[in-house]
C-alpha cells in the first residue's frame, strides 16, 4: 500500500513551454468528451467543454492551462458518482477556477469521483498562476474539465491520451 501512495501521490516535473495562444491540458488522463455549450458559470458565451477522466493510475495533480488570475472561485459539496458519467459534472463534489489574462478568460472544473473523496487547492482569488503551474489536487479516481469560449480550435480527440501542462488541448487564434 505504501508503494501505491507514493506512486499515486506523484507530481513528475514537467517542462511546459510558454505560449499564449495555447492552452495545455489541466490533467492527465483520456479525453472523455468534446462539445459545444453555453457556459452561463463564469464566462457567459458559447463556448467548447472538454471533459478528461482520471483513472486510478494517473497523475492527479492539476496545472493550469494557461497564465492567469483567478478572477472566479466556486466549490460545491456534492456526491461521488462514477466521474466518467455525464451526470457527475453536475451532481459531484467540484471545484471551479475561472483565469483571465489580457482579456482571455476560461474555467477549469475540478470534479471529484466514485473514489476521489477530496479535492484539494493550493490556490484562492487573485492568486497568479504561470502556464503549467500545479494549482490543486483530486484523490482517486476524478475528471477535469476545460471550457475555452469560441471561437477556439481544439487540437485533442475522443479517447486521445494527455498528459497535464504537456499535451496542447486548444488554440484560439484570435488571441
Amino acid at each position: 500500500m505504501t508503494f501505491y501512495f507514493a506512486y499515486f501521490f506523484r507530481n513528475p516535473v514537467r517542462e511546459t513551454l510558454i505560449d499564449a495562444n495555447l492552452l495545455y491540458s489541466p490533467a492527465d488522463g483520456k479525453v472523455m468528451g468534446i462539445e459545444d455549450i453555453f457556459d452561463d458559470e463564469y464566462l457567459n458565451a458559447e463556448a467548447v467543454k472538454v471533459t478528461i477522466f482520471l483513472s486510478v493510475f494517473d497523475v492527479h495533480v492539476n496545472r493550469s492551462p494557461m497564465l492567469g488570475e483567478i478572477k472566479y472561485q466556486r466549490y460545491s459539496c456534492g456526491g461521488f458518482a462514477p466521474a466518467y458519467k455525464k451526470a457527475a459534472s453536475f451532481e459531484n463534489e467540484r471545484h471551479a477556477i475561472g483565469l483571465e489574462d489580457k482579456g482571455k478568460r476560461i474555467l477549469v472544473i475540478q470534479i471529484a469521483g466514485i473514489l476521489a473523496r477530496r479535492i484539494i487547492s493550493w490556490v484562492t482569488l487573485g492568486h497568479q498562476l504561470k502556464q503549467g503551474e500545479c494549482y490543486g489536487m483530486i484523490k482517486f479516481g476524478s475528471s477535469t474539465e476545460i471550457i475555452v469560449p469560441k471561437p477556439v480550435e481544439v487540437l485533442v480527440k475522443m479517447g486521445e491520451k494527455v498528459e497535464g501542462g504537456v499535451t496542447v488541448i486548444a488554440r484560439n487564434k484570435d488571441w
